[in-house]
C-alpha cells in the first residue's frame, strides 16, 4: 500500500498550460481520478479518454510526462480497480504502438542521437532536408501528400513534439523502478502488464533481465512466461540463450513461439530457430488460458513473420512460403504487418519501379502479388492496407491487382 494520497498534488500541476491532443489539459485531472472510480463504466470512459488525448494514434503530448508519476502511483497502489491497464497505458505513453519497435526493441541511443540532430539543425537545413525528400520517383498520389505535408511542415512544432515523446519516455523510465516490483505480485494479469512494459527500458536492462530471470524460474502461467522470455531478449539477455534451446525443443507450442523469437532477437539463429518462426508464421500456436502475450497485441504470427522479414537475405524458401501462407489466413487489421513483412522478403531489392510486367517478376514475387489480390474485400477497404499497396509500387485497388496477377474478377 502506498502511504497517503496516490493522487497528492495532482491539482498543483498547471493543466491549463500543457497541451495534449484536443488542446489544453483541464480534463487530465478528473480522468485520472476516474480510474479510481466505483463505477467500471466511468474507469473505462476515463482511461479511453487518455487514451484518445494524452495518447493520440501512437502521439504522445506535452501533459503526458506530468500524467505519467500518477499513473505509476495508481497503477502500485492495491486500491486501484485495473491496474494492469494503467501499466500498459504507461508503456503507450513511453513508446507509443510496439509495432514501431519491434522485433528489434526500442533505439533509444538512436532516438536521443535523432533529437540532439534535429535540435542543432537551422530551419533552412530542415527544409532542404524536405526538398530532397519531395522526390520525383513516387506517384503522384504519394507526391500530392508529401506535397501537404511540406506545406504543413513548422520546425518548431516537429522539435516540441518530439520533446514530448522522449520526456515523456524518460519520465516513464523514472517509475521502472518501482514498477518492476509488479512483476512478483500476485495478480497474473499485473504480472503480464509488468513483463510487458519492462521490455522497453534497455537503459534498465540490468535490473530488469534479474527481476525477469527471477520470474522465470516459478511461472507457472504460459503467457507470461513467454512474454517474459521475449522482454528479457529485447533487453539484450545473453543468459537466456540455454533456456531458451530447451523451450525451443519442448513440447510446449507458445514457449517454442517465444523461444524462437528471442533467439533470433539474440542472433542465435540456426535451422530450428527459423523453422520455428516459419511454422508460426502460417500456424501460430493457440493461447492458452489466462494473461496472453503483450506484444503487437498478442499477434502471434505477425511477430513470428516480423522477426524473419528483418532477417531478409538469411530466410530460406520454405520459410518464404510459410509466411505467403500466414499471409492468406489473414484479414483486415492483422493483413498489415503481414503484407508488410511478405513484401519485404519477396522483394528485398524495394518496391519495383517502374512496375514490370506480372511474367517478369520472380516466383515468390508473383505469389505474393496473388495472394494480396485474393485477400477478401473487407482487407482491401482499408486505407492502410492500399497504402502499403501504394508504398510498394503495385496496384492499390483490387481490380487493378486481380488483373495485374492475371485473376478473374472477384465475384
Amino acid at each position: 500500500m502506498i502511504d497517503g494520497d496516490v493522487l497528492e498534488g495532482l491539482d498543483a500541476v498547471r493543466w491549463a498550460e500543457l497541451r495534449h491532443a484536443y488542446g489544453f489539459a483541464e480534463d487530465v485531472p478528473g480522468l485520472l481520478r476516474a480510474l479510481r472510480s466505483d463505477s467500471s463504466d466511468e474507469r473505462e470512459r476515463a482511461l479511453g479518454e487518455l487514451y484518445g488525448n494524452i495518447f493520440h494514434q501512437g502521439n504522445r503530448y506535452e501533459a503526458a510526462a506530468y500524467a505519467v508519476p500518477f499513473l505509476a502511483r495508481l497503477a502500485l497502489d492495491p486500491a486501484t480497480p485495473e491496474r494492469a491497464e494503467v501499466v500498459y497505458l504507461l508503456a503507450a505513453l513511453a513508446i507509443g504502438y510496439d509495432e514501431s519497435h519491434l522485433p528489434a526493441g526500442v533505439d533509444v541511443t538512436g532516438w536521443r542521437a535523432q533529437l540532439e540532430r534535429v535540435r542543432s539543425m537551422e530551419p533552412e537545413d530542415q527544409r532542404r532536408e524536405l526538398d530532397r525528400w519531395m522526390v520525383p520517383d513516387v506517384d503522384e498520389e504519394e507526391r500530392r501528400d508529401r506535397i501537404a505535408r511540406w506545406a504543413m511542415y513548422d520546425p518548431a512544432e516537429v522539435l516540441r513534439s518530439m520533446h514530448a515523446q522522449l520526456d515523456v519516455y524518460d519520465a516513464v523510465r523514472a517509475e521502472v523502478p518501482e514498477l518492476r516490483g509488479l512483476v512478483a505480485h500476485g495478480a497474473p494479469e499485473i504480472r503480464a502488464a509488468a513483463v510487458y512494459l519492462l521490455a522497453w527500458f534497455p537503459e534498465e536492462a540490468a535490473a530488469s533481465t534479474v527481476a525477469l530471470r527471477e520470474l522465470l524460474q516459478g511461472e507457472t502461467v504460459t503467457g507470461i512466461t513467454a512474454g517474459a522470455i521475449v522482454s528479457a531478449a529485447l533487453l539484450s539477455d545473453q543468459e537466456l540463450v540455454p533456456r531458451l534451446r530447451e523451450h525451443l525443443a519442448g513440447s510446449e507450442p507458445l514457449l517454442r513461439w517465444a523461444a524462437a523469437v528471442a533467439l533470433a532477437r539474440l542472433d542465435v539463429l540456426d535451422s530450428a530457430v527459423i523453422e520455428a518462426l516459419a511454422a508460426a508464421s502460417a500456424d501460430p500456436p493457440e493461447p492458452g488460458p489466462g494473461p496472453q502475450v503483450g506484444f503487437l497485441q498478442g499477434d502471434l504470427r505477425a511477430y513470428a513473420t516480423q522477426t524473419l522479414a528483418a532477417l531478409a537475405g538469411r530466410v530460406p524458401q520454405a520459410a518464404v512460403d510459410a509466411v505467403l501462407t500466414g499471409l492468406s489466413r489473414s484479414s483486415e487489421v492483422a493483413a498489415f504487418a503481414m503484407a508488410e513483412a511478405a513484401l519485404r522478403l519477396t522483394f528485398p531489392a524495394g518496391a519495383l519501379s517502374p512496375l514490370p510486367p506480372f511474367e517478369e517478376l520472380t516466383e515468390p514475387q508473383r505469389r505474393v502479388v496473388r495472394v494480396l489480390a485474393e485477400l477478401g474485400p473487407e482487407t482491401w477497404r482499408w486505407v492502410n492496407f492500399t497504402s502499403i499497396m501504394r508504398d510498394w509500387n503495385l496496384p492499390a485497388e483490387q481490380p487493378e491487382c486481380r488483373a495485374y496477377a492475371g485473376l478473374d474478377a472477384p465475384n
